[in-house]
């Protein structure tokens, strides 16, 4: 309580929020205040081991998605494959694969004036284009690897990253139906929002068809490089189900390339070929994107390592048992 009353109410950054409310609960919990803090210090090293790496990747793979211009090819590929009648469901469809590697607010300001313009092309309500579209986001967000929140779940729990990242896109799929275009019908009756006339100016249409002028990556080629993880992944995981004390090569290769980390890594490196060479990028415009997108996230990895103190020192006090037990 005392956390939530400082970021909401004393309007403390989270980070800072979180520490001090890790060390008052160790204090009030008679750990002591040197104890407090190296089980805070302690538990937001394990995380960041653990999660801000991939979190930093998983940055780093979105931003250039964007900047090469995958993501412009994904979307109008996807859209430009449908009619009025499917088009929430495409809109879904692009906001869940934008959503697999990318972050919500990044995805969100990638996507909406791309919501803004195929409402304006089709015809159809804002709220029946713009509510699938981030149920899809909305949903890779919370439920599936490697965004932060299903990540320290993962880190709490000790549970196969594969496995969840599988389970997850099952969950996800009946999840963004329901929240995104059956919702959206409803969302349209009950709000009637007009799609902005004054949101594209003359020169954010002359940006798009610039955007849509340049070379870009094929579509193949950003499919392949956003799904390699997913794929590295789910292979080890159903190596690990199918022979799990096994000792052959192709088993330590695959549990090698679905490490989180590696799988991770090896997106990055991929899209550095796949997406900034297929994207016309150099050697600086690349090195340029991947540094312009880390900034950003330094926030939520210190909220993200904060959040895993605060658990440290749950667990060192014996509150996480007397939760866990009640």
């Amino acid at each position: 309580a005392a956390i939530i009353a400082m970021i909401t109410w004393l309007k403390l950054h989270p980070f800072l929020a979180l520490a001090i409310g890790a060390v008052g609960v160790g204090i009030a919990a008679g750990l002591g205040a040197t104890d407090s803090v190296a089980a805070f210090v302690e538990g937001f090293g394990a995380t960041m081991g653990s999660v801000g790496i991939l979190i930093g990747f998983g940055a780093m793979f979105g931003k250039l998605l964007a900047d090469s211009g995958g993501a412009d090819r994904v979307v109008d590929t996807l859209v430009g494959r449908s009619g009025p009648r499917t088009l929430p469901w495409m809109m879904a469809l692009v906001g869940a694969v934008i959503g697999l590697p990318m972050f919500f607010e990044i995805g969100l300001v990638l996507l909406m004036p791309v919501i803004i313009l195929v409402a304006r092309r089709s015809g159809l309500s804002l709220m029946r284009i713009a509510i699938p579209t981030l149920a899809g986001l909305s949903a890779m967000h919370g439920l599936v690897p490697p965004h932060p929140g299903p990540l320290v779940a993962v880190s709490a729990l000790n549970a196969n990253l594969g496995l969840t990242l599988a389970l997850g896109v099952v969950v996800a799929i009946p999840t963004v139906i329901v929240a995104g275009p059956l919702f959206s019908k409803l969302a349209a009756r009950w709000v009637d929002v007009p799609v902005p006339e004054l949101y594209v100016t003359t020169e954010d249409l002359e940006g798009a068809e610039a955007a849509a002028e340049r070379q870009r990556p094929g579509f193949a080629a950003t499919l392949a490089a956003i799904l390699l993880p997913v794929v590295l992944m789910l292979g080890k995981a159903i190596a690990d189900v199918i022979a799990p004390d096994s000792e052959a090569a192709a088993k330590n290769l695959l549990d090698f390339l679905g490490t989180p980390v590696v799988a991770l890594g090896l997106a990055v490196l991929a899209g550095m070929a796949l997406l900034g060479r297929g994207g016309g990028m150099d050697r600086k415009a690349i090195a340029s994107s991947l540094e312009s997108s880390l900034p950003p996230i330094a926030g939520i990895l210190l909220i993200v390592g904060a959040g895993g103190g605060f658990k440290q020192v749950l667990i060192d006090t014996g509150i996480a048992d007397v939760i866990a037990e009640a």
